[in-house]
């Protein structure tokens, strides 16, 4: 638990940290973007709308952050297309993307493009081999359509294959 899950007003002064590990060896957060490699995830996003991809080099383990020369990391951005609240106040995140056949750490799923004040709430994603296993990550119950969330992936993932282009 980080200090930001227990007081989420410090999202608009603290960026959420980051599992440095998982994520392409030059990324930074900030309160409401992610920079990989020196590109904004936000201003990618309005060159080429969602989803989208960007491809950096993967951290090297136990190197502190620097970048791999074999390995990749794909970070893959959606925008929440509805959140549909299921009883017992479950929620299922609808994303203008698929993460199912991807090998997406959908557990560091993370809003950009605004920094909420909400407390985080559990979120049912569609993700794993065959998209049949729900995956449920926290992320601000104040998520609604329009939003962006950022996802990474170990290894080159195209964008045909979060469009389901087949």
């Amino acid at each position: 638990m980080t200090l930001t899950d227990v007081l989420p007003s410090l999202r608009r002064s603290l960026p959420d940290p980051l599992a440095a590990h998982l994520w392409p060896a030059a990324t930074t957060a900030t309160v409401d973007d992610l920079v990989v490699a020196g590109v904004s995830m936000l201003r990618l996003v309005a060159l080429c709308d969602t989803p989208c991809v960007h491809t950096a080099p993967a951290p090297v383990p136990g190197s502190r952050g620097r970048a791999s020369l074999v390995d990749d990391v794909t970070v893959v951005v959606l925008r929440v297309v509805d959140v549909l609240r299921r009883p017992g106040d479950v929620r299922v995140l609808l994303l203008d993307g698929d993460l199912a056949d991807l090998p997406a750490v959908v557990h560091e799923l993370r809003l950009v493009g605004r920094a909420s004040t909400a407390h985080d709430a559990a979120h049912v994603v569609r993700a794993g081999a065959g998209g049949s296993t729900p995956v449920v990550v926290d992320l601000p119950s104040d998520l609604r359509p329009g939003d962006l969330v950022a996802c990474p992936c170990p290894g080159d993932v195209a964008l045909r294959q979060v469009r389901g282009d087949r």
